[in-house]
């Protein structure tokens, strides 16, 4: 018997659920991987991103079993981070501007040369705390730089808008991959070896990046506007995301998750210490676990085939992630918080990609990198406020009180944004009829 093509894409059955909830178990489509230069990008971020992961890890580890200090943990999450909020805004301008191919070149190769110092620092016995702050904030400036151009960048290596949601899934799949293996793999490379077997390992992935960047052959956009005065095109950008209710909603939910529930990640030695009495081992797979969560969020965003009913999703997501944050420290076996850790990988995951497709979909493409600047700003410019006041709180209330505090904030927040939903709902739908977005079938997850 012949099938159609587009019944052999993916894999499905229906399954009926109690409580009138119906699921569809099937294989995520990933569409966009038809794209050759898109395969090519995707197969060097992943081992770079990998790499990524094990250095985070070995440096927080490092820097907590160096100091003892939860306080320095919140620093280094600060300076690593905080110029993303100051930058990301000159740099989706600029992204708006230059020649994306070039430019995304350009930071890999400058964070090729940051890993490889930290690399040679860590070898010779030389590194200091000093140094490992320095060096990520450093690779911060290279990160504002790289992620309003990573996100233009997309639409050119798939070509057709139309695969651009699915392309930001697999991604973000590709993403929370590296987030699921490095943290795993740092832990055993830490107790086999050093942290500084992760920093060299980490040095060598860009290699992967690099090459792949010789087999992309993309077409450049066509820049048919002259562009504006450097401070007006700026401003421009801001009224624009301001004056849509849905975008300045939902980059608000943003502004809260990153500022309560992101941080945790950096305060991973201390839970894993304190509470759980584990070592760099245990810590990799705990934050392995919140990568699993992630990665399962991915899968079930690139089961859908429209954005269409995502904000009563995200909406759930970020209330779920709050919960799961608040409850954590509270759970003293290891086995239990694991559960726990994947549902605030999935929350935020989900949530955090959400806001990611619904804002790629309805932008304009002239304002696109300045737009997902904002985005960029919202979700990870704020987080060095966020870690280190938590990082202080957990100095003089402990981890417990500090997570808990997030976590039901994060969950406040969510509920607030519930209030909101038939709003951004209604003026979403103007923004996909005018664009010809096609209703959500009965078949997505729901």
């Amino acid at each position: 018997m012949r099938r159609k093509k587009q019944n052999l894409s993916f894999f499905h059955s229906r399954t009926d659920i109690p409580f009138g909830f119906q699921m569809n178990f099937r294989l995520p489509q990933l569409k966009a991987l038809k794209h050759r230069n898109f395969r090519f990008f995707i197969g060097g971020q992943t081992l770079a991103l990998i790499g990524y992961w094990m250095q985070n890890i070995a440096l927080s580890w490092w820097l907590y079993k160096t100091t003892h200090s939860a306080s320095l943990l919140g620093l280094l999450a600060f300076a690593s981070s905080l110029p993303i909020l100051l930058l990301s805004p000159l740099a989706g301008l600029w992204s708006d501007r230059c020649n994306l191919y070039k430019a995304m070149f350009a930071t890999q190769a400058l964070e090729m040369l940051q890993a490889v110092t930290l690399a040679s620092l860590a070898l010779t016995g030389l590194l200091q705390p000093w140094h490992v702050i320095f060096l990520s904030m450093l690779m911060g400036v290279m990160v504002a730089v790289e992620l309003p151009i990573r996100h233009a960048f997309l639409l050119e290596l798939v070509e057709q808008k139309k695969d651009l949601p699915n392309a930001i899934a697999v991604t973000s799949l590709m993403a929370n991959c590296g987030r699921l293996v490095g943290p795993a793999l740092a832990g055993l490379v830490i107790g086999w070896f050093s942290e500084s077997a992760c920093f060299v390992i980490n040095a060598l992935s860009f290699s992967g990046v690099i090459v792949s960047f010789f087999f992309i052959h993309v077409t450049p956009t066509i820049r048919t506007i002259t562009p504006q005065p450097f401070f007006k095109g700026l401003c421009e950008g801001f009224s624009y995301v301001y004056q849509s209710y849905p975008m300045r909603s939902l980059l608000l939910l943003l502004v809260a998750m990153g500022l309560l529930a992101n941080p945790y990640v950096s305060l991973m030695p201390v839970l894993v210490s304190e509470v759980f009495h584990g070592d760099a081992h245990q810590m990799g797979f705990m934050v392995g676990a919140s990568g699993m969560g992630a990665v399962a969020g991915t899968l079930y965003l690139a089961m859908r085939t429209s954005v269409r009913g995502l904000i009563k999703l995200l909406t759930v997501a970020s209330m779920v992630a709050g919960i799961a944050l608040a409850l954590l420290p509270h759970l003293h076996w290891v086995w239990l918080c694991l559960p726990f850790l994947s549902f605030i990988g999935f929350g935020i995951l989900v949530t955090s990609v959400s806001v990611n497709m619904i804002l790629q979909t309805i932008v304009d493409d002239d304002k696109r990198g300045r737009a997902m600047s904002l985005y960029t700003v919202s979700f990870m410019g704020v987080a060095p406020f966020g870690a280190l006041a938590q990082g202080v709180l957990v100095d003089h209330i402990g981890v417990a009180a500090t997570l808990t505090i997030a976590g039901l904030g994060s969950a406040l927040c969510a509920g607030l944004l519930a209030l909101q939903q038939k709003r951004i709902r209604g003026e979403l739908s103007v923004y996909y009829d005018r664009l010809g977005v096609a209703q959500a079938p009965t078949k997505d997850p729901p």
